[in-house]
């Protein structure tokens, strides 16, 4: 009986990323790309905590001839000259319909903050990720993918 019920626990616990992806859920590991060159940029963990989404880099896809371990050094606020991975960047959004907004995203490049909002794509498999200035229709957007 005990194998049984450890081998159910595990299949619980593997299935629960799959299982935030189908119902839609912001949780997880995403993966952003550059506009630009349309190659990987970082590695987002988005966690939920007490409704409010926010979102740490995990890793950064980084060139061997750039610094592996950057620091913000144009954050103007408490991350100024702190290391990029582990950073929080996605804080505040909160759901709102089929949206996540309220939230704010820093762009560690420029050191600035947007306000942000983030939308759910294809059943979980996407995120939209919108940071502007005043108005929604101010900024940009970026698609993240879902890692796991």
């Amino acid at each position: 009986m005990r194998p049984l019920l450890t081998l159910s626990l595990l299949a619980a616990i593997a299935a629960t990323p799959l299982a935030m992806a189908q119902d839609g859920s912001p949780v997880g590991l995403w993966k952003t790309i550059d506009d630009a060159s349309g190659k990987p940029t970082a590695l987002i963990r988005i966690t939920e905590q007490q409704g409010e989404l926010q979102g740490k880099i995990e890793k950064l896809f980084r060139a061997p001839n750039e610094d592996q371990n950057p620091k913000c050094v144009q954050c103007t606020d408490a991350r100024k000259d702190q290391p990029i991975v582990g950073m929080t960047i996605v804080s505040g959004l909160k759901k709102t319909g089929d949206e996540y907004t309220g939230g704010e995203i820093l762009d560690p490049k420029n050191g600035k903050v947007y306000k942000s909002k983030l939308t759910v794509r294809e059943g979980g498999k996407k995120v939209e990720v919108r940071g502007f200035v005043g108005m929604p229709m101010f900024g940009r957007s970026q698609v993240w993918l879902r890692q796991e």
